[in-house]
């Protein structure tokens, strides 16, 4: 009879285990635009990146290595993923969880590039990776349709912190 309180026990830590990995939140594009336009002295690195896609994973790294060695300044690394909503649990959830990314990481889950795309950024084409940067107490914004180097990505954070 006593084994089944251990049994119960046993089953809820195991279901509670998944909690300490990564989450990745799935939000629409009124909340990115939210994120998008907050008028603080923070800068934001919002990259944008799918699992499919090489240069995007060769880079993210480096979004990682951005938000450890600013780690506790007003530098906020948000990745954005453009894989499809009902490739959360196959694909995007495992990639994260075996990359060990850190950063804040959200799945936009939109249909229409069109129409998201221009709200993000006019100049944007589609292609991927795209990194925003921006901080709103300061004016200043840049975008970026590359994928960076660790000297790139460096040199234009820095030119939002000085």
């Amino acid at each position: 009879m006593k084994l089944f309180p251990i049994l119960f026990l046993a089953a809820g830590l195991l279901v509670a285990a998944p909690g300490h990995a990564q989450r990745v939140s799935v939000i629409k594009l009124p909340e990115l635009q939210k994120r998008l336009s907050r008028q603080n002295d923070t800068t934001y690195v919002v990259n944008f990146w799918a699992t499919w896609c090489a240069p995007c994973v060769k880079e993210l790294p480096l979004f990682e290595q951005l938000n450890t060695t600013h780690a506790g300044k007003k530098v906020k690394v948000l990745l954005v993923s453009m894989d499809y909503a009902s490739q959360l649990d196959k694909k995007v959830k495992p990639f994260v969880l075996k990359r060990g990314l850190k950063s804040e990481v959200v799945l936009l889950n939109e249909t229409d590039p069109n129409t998201y795309m221009e709200q993000v950024d006019p100049k944007w084409s589609g292609a991927l990776p795209f990194t925003v940067i921006w901080n709103g107490k300061k004016s200043k914004r840049a975008t970026f349709e590359k994928e960076f180097t660790q000297a790139e990505l460096s040199a234009e954070i820095n030119k939002f912190l000085l």
